[in-house]
């Protein structure tokens, strides 16, 4: 039986974490959680001061190692650096964290550029295929397996007229995660969480009374604080879901269609 019980199913000392997009938002919550947890910690994100800084966070909080790196997911030959250098530098990778995402607005479907949707589906979902395909594989191969976690969104399932490139790229995303854990299978795990609406900064920019209008179909009525991604993410990392792959784990507030609830948004 591999399985762990209590705390110690948590514990990651001793290990290893890659996080994209770890800079801000999710990604430096999922970050936090891992260090404080016990891991070291490799950020990566286009913004390298952005990175630098989490890292000093990290190192500040925790006494864990923290290397900030600089990487554009969504470019091919930059993910094959990546995995070089994360090699190069810890010699091993036991959590792989593919957080890094965009979705950039538009004024109606017609609008879409084919520059749009290649960026929307190369950050979304051609880095972490090309990033879990190099590191899950070296997982794999070193015998001693791992964790490989996607961030999806509830959008891949309930899809809006304003995000239908996001939207698409995070289906994908569902879909490699459930391949992956059979390609990968049986010593390294691939799960994703369905994140909801989470007030990072980029809420900093929304009309509040509006989103709180719309906060009303979720069963929990609001939206979600960055950390609240942390129990997921260590949840997912660590031993305690040695016997969980292939899963998509909701973490939404109980996000429900509008018809669904009785009531108007």
């Amino acid at each position: 039986m591999n399985g762990v019980n209590g705390a110690a199913g948590f514990d990651l000392s001793g290990r290893v974490a890659l996080v994209t997009g770890g800079s801000r938002g999710l990604g430096q919550s999922i970050v936090l959680s891992l260090a404080h947890a016990g891991a070291d910690v490799l950020i990566v994100s286009r913004k390298l001061e952005s990175c630098r800084a989490v890292a000093k966070q990290v190192a500040r909080e925790t006494g864990r190692r923290a290397v900030p790196y600089s990487c554009h997911v969504g470019r091919w030959e930059e993910v094959d650096e990546l995995a070089k250098f994360a090699y190069d530098e810890f010699g091993r990778i036991d959590v792989l964290v593919n957080n890094a995402g965009m979705s950039p607005l538009y004024d109606e479907v017609q609008s879409v550029s084919e520059e749009l949707w290649r960026k929307v589906m190369d950050v979304n979902l051609t880095g972490p295929f090309r990033l879990t395909a190099l590191i899950g594989s070296r997982m794999a191969a070193g015998g001693g397996g791992g964790s490989i976690i996607n961030v999806s969104s509830v959008a891949a399932l309930h899809p809006s007229s304003a995000e239908i490139p996001y939207a698409a790229a995070k289906a994908g995303l569902n879909a490699i995660t459930i391949g992956f854990a059979r390609a990968l299978g049986p010593t390294v795990r691939v799960n994703c969480i369905v994140a909801g609406t989470f007030l990072t900064d980029i809420a900093d920019s929304w009309d509040m009374n509006a989103f709180n209008r719309q906060a009303r179909n979720f069963a929990l009525q609001r939206g979600g604080d960055p950390g609240e991604i942390a129990g997921a993410a260590l949840f997912l990392a660590g031993d305690a879901s040695s016997y969980t792959t292939g899963a998509l784990l909701r973490v939404d507030g109980g996000y429900l269609e509008p018809a669904a609830t009785g009531r108007g948004s």
